[in-house]
């Protein structure tokens, strides 16, 4: 594979686009629409209290928000600087002062009744903790004491009884990487992270695919393609400063299509705040929405490619790359008579998009030279995510829109830092460098010098159940280490996590703020561990973005509001590992994060490189700048797959709807603003199309209760531009209509959409005590067919 290096960033145009242009009125004065400078005033005055390590945060950290991977204020896309609200958002994170003492000194149940963003505004976790059964509240302890209590009840479990888990909450690639490797060398191959929940589908869509894992393309592939394409991904919201490399995309002539039930108010028209003229004006960001159904995006998939066989049919080489397609691609003959042989009918019906609709894309498409497709979770938190990528994958193979220029398949992901988990090892499929599996063990076995337990580990939504096995089954997980993370507000099923976490022997919540989580009660001990920010991990630390850039972050000086007790998290992992294993221990020590990032490359050789990063800005990205160059997959053959699957069944009833969830102002569960600034939407708010509503006799602000045999949802109506016969809510608080135990096939991920009903809230509370909603719920079948 050749490699082609990246050239840094590009420069941006000079002249205004007023045809992209929401408005000529100023600054979208009487819109619904983000208050960037009313909102980053308020965060100065949050972080007043620490304002000179607020800047240097700013101006030498890596980015604390989204994957895009910026450097103090700078990237590797276009020149000059980049802020967002995202990232200013979670700067208090790093500047706070600890939480009062007479806080944490209060009984357990006046904690519980602040919400999470309540108990984030607190304050940093200021030293170790200990709640132990029956206690009403946390008492301090030592480092010792907590260390050893969580070494001795190690000592006395099967590595099969406890599991680990990192959040993506600015973690280091050092921090992954050290707990995967003390997770392995404790016996233990329950391990996973926040990463995987969210995008492993990509990972395994595109391996059996291309043979990798990551994005092929750059960012600066998107500023001059003729198509970028969005699949249920609202980056102007998750990362908003990639609203910026739209802008510069469409001046240079790219079409940028959405795909998504909701006609995201982001996506459609945003005003960039560190652009002057999108800050004015406002940027039209999509050329044109899909609003496809939940679900739908196979069947929307297979209309494309449906009509391009058609178009074959009449013209070779009118719409597939036979040249591509001949020299770098298997089974196009079995993909072609799968699609085929599909009705318009099917297609339409389960896309929800008309058939004329499908093949005007199928043109743009057919007539593209070249095409980036980028998707995120509206793809990903599917049960049968893994087979919507790998159609994406057969739309790029099939046109040759890979491993060049302008070209390429990006999994868009969210936060900071989460690209490195699993390339770390983070995860219970993988071990640095690939599988868990054949040689790649005992080429791991050989650098670490000691033996790595060869059974399965789980996933967190398996572990989670397995704690409430039988107490003789060697799998009942009895610990949970936590880096971070919250489940009660991240899972479904909220009521069964909260049960579960209770019925753990001990719980360890390793830390920057406490959460609800933290809050539960456990039959032994709840232990708090205080961790250290990324930016005061000794020696710097690493994380790489969606675009495969690793950028070094500096450790940096000045905090007022030092935390003198927290410690770097990859170090607790090595300081328990010494008391759980004393004799052994060696085998993990490192001395300073240089030697992690020594052995980080050799370990996973496309890191070979990060061990050179050692000052601000320093940066190199793995695998060149793009993957599967020439066309040449790192297969076993060198060549891509195409993967012909079934339209899945979602078994819909009539009168059901189809649920999915979305994001408003926050960042992953962490709520910032109880209103959306980009749609007005309150957190109960239940997104539904207008005609849903007048055929249901709703109307706008109108109480409904949603339910399905999971759950219950009590919201209120709002009319919103969704596609019909389907519904949206916030996350995490849909998160109760949400089925556990539901399992993405091949990735194992949580399904977080699901069939429901709907009624008026007066009419389900005046029924409910009664034997008809029992029926119903129990009629209700809402389990996706394979």
């Amino acid at each position: 594979m050749g490699e082609t290096k990246h050239q840094g960033p590009m420069k941006k145009a000079k002249m205004p686009a007023p045809e992209h242009w929401v408005s000529p009125i100023p600054f979208g004065l009487g819109k619904v629409k983000p208050k960037h400078i009313r909102d980053s005033m308020k965060i100065a005055w949050d972080n007043k209290d620490n304002l000179g390590y607020a800047k240097n945060i700013i101006t030498k950290g890596v980015c604390d928000g989204c994957a895009l991977g910026v450097s103090g204020l700078y990237d590797q896309t276009l020149s000059g600087p980049h802020i967002c609200t995202t990232r200013l958002n979670v700067l208090r994170l790093n500047t706070m002062p600890a939480v009062e003492d007479e806080i944490l000194n209060k009984d357990i149940d006046e904690l519980r009744e602040y919400s999470s963003t309540e108990l984030r505004e607190l304050g940093r976790v200021p030293y170790p903790m200990i709640r132990r059964k029956g206690e009403r509240k946390f008492s301090r302890l030592s480092w010792d004491d907590a260390m050893d209590t969580i070494a001795d009840k190690m000592k006395e479990l099967d590595p099969k009884q406890y599991a680990f888990y990192l959040t993506s909450r600015g973690i280091t690639n050092e921090s992954y990487y050290v707990a995967a490797k003390v997770s392995r060398f404790l016996g233990a191959n329950h391990i996973d992270n926040a990463s995987r929940i969210c995008h492993s589908p990509s990972k395994t869509a595109m391996k059996r695919s291309i043979g990798v894992g990551a994005s092929t393309a750059n960012y600066q592939d998107w500023i001059g393609t003729d198509v970028l394409m969005f699949w249920g991904s609202v980056a102007s919201n998750s990362s908003p400063v990639s609203t910026k490399y739209m802008l510069e995309a469409k001046k240079k002539g790219t079409k940028i299509i959405v795909i998504n039930p909701y006609r995201e108010p982001s996506m459609d028209e945003y005003w960039i705040p560190s652009n002057p003229e999108s800050a004015l004006f406002g940027t039209k960001v999509a050329d044109d929405f899909y609003q496809i159904n939940i679900g739908g995006d196979i069947a929307f998939m297979h209309g494309i490619m449906k009509h391009w066989f058609d178009m074959e049919e009449e013209a070779a080489g009118s719409a597939i790359n036979h040249e591509f397609v001949d020299e770098h691609v298997n089974g196009y003959e079995e993909l072609k008579q799968q699609v085929t042989a599909q009705s318009w009918e099917e297609i339409t019906e389960s896309s929800g998009v008309s058939r004329e609709r499908i093949i005007e894309l199928s043109d743009l498409l057919a007539r593209s030279k070249n095409a980036v497709f980028a998707w995120a979770l509206g793809l990903t938190m599917h049960s049968f995510a893994t087979d919507n990528i790998s159609q994406v994958a057969n739309l790029a193979l099939l046109r040759g829109f890979l491993g060049r220029q302008y070209s390429g398949l990006m999994p868009f992901r969210g936060h900071s830092s989460v690209q490195g988990s699993g390339e770390m090892g983070a995860d219970p499929f993988v071990l640095p460098g690939g599988d868990f599996k054949g040689d790649n063990i005992g080429r791991i076995e050989n650098l670490w010098g000691f033996d790595v337990p060869k059974w399965q580990g789980d996933v967190v939504g398996v572990t989670l159940e397995n704690i409430l096995l039988p107490d003789d089954n060697e799998r009942k997980v009895k610990m949970y280490y936590l880096s971070g993370g919250n489940f009660l507000e991240t899972m479904p099923d909220p009521a069964f996590v909260e049960q579960a976490l209770s019925e753990l022997d001990v719980r360890v919540h390793q830390d920057i703020i406490l959460n609800t989580s933290t809050l539960v009660d456990a039959k032994e001990a709840v232990i708090v561990l205080p961790a250290k920010t990324r930016y005061e991990q000794e020696d710097g630390g690493t994380s790489t973005s969606t675009e495969r850039m690793v950028y070094f972050s500096p450790e940096i000086e000045g905090n007022k509001n030092k935390i003198e007790e927290a410690r770097a998290e990859w170090k607790i992992y090595i300081d328990l590992a010494k008391r759980v294993k004393p004799e052994t221990a060696h085998l993990v020590d490192f001395k300073d994060g240089y030697e992690v990032r020594e052995e980080m490359a050799k370990a996973n050789p496309n890191y070979d490189g990060v061990q050179h990063l050692k000052k601000q800005g320093d940066v190199f990205q793995w695998g060149g700048a793009w993957l599967c160059e020439g066309g040449v997959c790192p297969t076993p053959d060198g060549r891509g797959n195409l993967i012909p699957v079934e339209i899945p069944d979602l078994n819909r009833q009539p009168g059901d709807f189809y649920l999915t969830t979305r994001r408003g102002k926050q960042f992953n569960s962490m709520v910032y603003k109880t209103t959306d600034p980009i749609n007005g939407a309150e957190r109960d708010d239940v997104l539904m199309n207008e005609t849903d509503a007048k055929d249901n006799r709703l109307t706008d602000g109108e109480a409904v209760v949603l339910y399905n045999r999971y759950g219950v949802f009590q919201g209120r109506v709002r009319i919103a531009d969704m596609a019909p016969g389907n519904l949206s809510v916030h996350f995490p608080e849909g998160n109760f209509l949400l089925p556990k135990g539901r399992y993405e096939q091949f990735a194992k991920i949580p399904d977080y959409n699901v069939g429901v009903k709907v009624e008026k809230a007066e009419k389900f509370n005046a029924r409910k005590d009664t034997e008809y909603l029992e029926k119903r719920v129990d009629d209700l079948e809402d389990t996706p067919g394979a």
